[in-house]
């Protein structure tokens, strides 16, 4: 077990050096490592899931096969999954367009798994072994899918390195729909979602990508940042809270800038005016702020007509700089060096709930299981730490 700035982990806690506790960053440019720690360790990706859901069906507009405005049934099985979820009704539609919206911002599980059926010809089942079948081909080598959404499968497996494989296959091959993880909120039939990436608010250059949570994987998080025309894409698994793993992979992505030269910056933090949305950010121990003037623009879908049209709308949000970042080492592997970049907070701070945020437990369906002649073969040896456990009373969560 191993100390880093919040104490010693206990070992049913996912969390910033436990067991389930993996980091990368590297640089999308050449796709160089430069740092690690248990990059190639198989973790459960949680809703990092439906960043390739969303690769999928970014290939589907490329070649043709669907539009933004291809209705995606909603079938019994899809309004089924649990929360996160728009709470879409069976026998309805909405958009390929607002299916997307929802899974970067909501990460809403019912949407991935009624985009997941549409693009895998009415099966779920068949769109994992198609989403596996890709994720290989892209050279993600330890990762296994099983359904859409990232809800819990002792057999979805994946690692730091191949998540932060494939958010640099996102940014390069869909650099025209890759802006998709950068919205900030969208509004949905009279609601407006808001994305979970805290830190499109909160470092400066940061421009997406997912953040995934279950039960048994801890807070996870895929980020890409650019600065000074260097892009990074770094990845977090195991993290206690939402809070303690934004905190690392803002320090981590300062350590990797400065290994490539790139001078560090300080953090942004974003006001809004939603009761708790940021209560953590403003609840940390700031040494200094100042004001600033920003337009962060967000999605609104509206409909004409039964067809749904997004559009961008700018509007003024406050910033405020805190203190400076913790200086950044280098080096490759440096498992001491990393976990020393957590800071100590004074008192465990408030955080803003996202999908499956909370350590309680509920009691659901057993999760539904492909079908054994679907099964990929070739799925990787061993399983991560913290088996989920497949009972009708597993807690299925996902963010």
């Amino acid at each position: 077990m191993l100390a880093c700035g919040l104490g010693i982990a206990a070992p049913a806690a996912a969390q910033i050096g436990s067991e389930r506790y993996s980091a990368i960053v590297v640089d999308a440019r050449n796709g160089t490592t430069l740092v690690a720690a248990s990059p190639d360790e198989r973790r459960y990706p949680a809703s990092l899931t439906k960043m390739m859901t969303a690769y999928m069906a970014f290939e589907a507009l490329r070649d043709g096969r669907i539009t933004l405005s291809t209705p995606v049934p909603v079938s019994y099985s899809a309004a089924s999954m649990a929360p996160s979820k728009l709470g879409l009704t069976p026998g309805t539609t909405l958009t390929v367009e607002e299916a997307i919206l929802a899974l970067v911002t909501k990460s809403a599980n019912d949407a991935a798994a009624a985009l997941g059926e549409l693009l895998g010809g009415g099966s779920e089942d068949r769109f994992a072994q198609m989403m596996t079948l890709r994720a290989r081909s892209l050279g993600m080598r330890n990762t296994t899918f099983r359904n859409a959404s990232g809800l819990p499968d002792i057999e979805q497996v994946s690692t730091a390195r191949d998540m932060a494989v494939l958010g640099q296959h996102l940014v390069h091959d869909f650099p025209d729909r890759y802006a998709y993880f950068s919205t900030p909120n969208f509004v949905f039939r009279g609601r407006t979602l808001w994305n979970h990436n805290r830190l499109l608010q909160e470092y400066d250059g940061a421009d997406g990508i997912k953040t995934g949570y279950v039960d048994d994987s801890g807070f996870n998080l895929v980020a890409s940042a650019q600065r000074d025309g260097v892009r990074l894409v770094a990845a977090v698994f195991g993290g206690r809270t939402g809070r303690e793993r934004d905190r690392h992979m803002m320090a981590l992505l300062d350590q990797g800038f400065t290994s490539v030269g790139v001078a560090p910056r300080e953090m942004l933090v974003a006001r809004r005016a939603t009761p708790g949305l940021l209560a953590s950010a403003h609840a940390a121990s700031l040494a200094r702020t100042s004001a600033r003037a920003s337009a962060a623009p967000r999605v609104v879908t509206t409909r004409v007509a039964g067809r749904a049209t997004a559009r961008l709308v700018r509007g003024p949000a406050s910033r405020a700089a805190p203190a400076p970042g913790l200086a950044a080492g280098r080096g490759i592997d440096q498992r001491s060096s990393l976990l020393r970049m957590t800071s100590t907070p004074t008192a465990r701070q408030p955080v803003r709930l996202e999908q499956g945020d909370t350590s309680s437990r509920v009691s659901l369906p057993a999760q539904r299981r492909p079908a054994a002649a679907a099964k990929v073969t070739d799925k990787p040896a061993g399983k991560p730490a913290g088996k989920p456990v497949k009972t009708a009373g597993n807690g299925r969560r996902s963010g």
